[in-house]
Formats: structure tokens, sequence, C-alpha cells
């Protein structure tokens, strides 16, 4: 009675499995996402970075 109520009468739905394989590879694509724009973000802050040591350089020294 119990698997009748959680609906495993007939071994698993397809639709379910379907879902879960959808569900899955979504994540994967996610993840694969957040990988490309960590490395992005990396690089766009080391080259920020860079970039302000450089303006500090090139300033004038301030007045005393």
């Amino acid at each position: 009675m119990a698997k009748a109520l959680l609906g495993h009468v007939g071994g698993p739905d397809p639709r379910m499995v379907s879902e879960m394989r959808r569900l899955q590879q979504r994540i994967r694509d996610l993840e694969a996402e957040l990988t490309r724009l960590q490395a992005q973000n990396d690089e766009l802050t080391a080259n920020s970075g860079e970039e302000a040591f450089t303006r500090l350089q090139d300033r004038e020294p301030a007045l005393t």
C-alpha cells in the first residue's frame, strides 16, 4: 500500500526519469557557465589590478 501511495507501482515513471535527466543536464550546463564566468571574472580582476597599478605610477605627486 505504501508503494501505491508513493507512485512506485509499475516501476519508475518514464516522465520522471526524463525530467531527472533534463535537470541533471541543466545542472551540468549551469556549472560549466559558472566555471566560465569565474575564469572571466578572475581575468578581469587581474587586468584591472594591473591597470590600477599603472595609473598609480603615472600620477603626479601630491603637493605638500
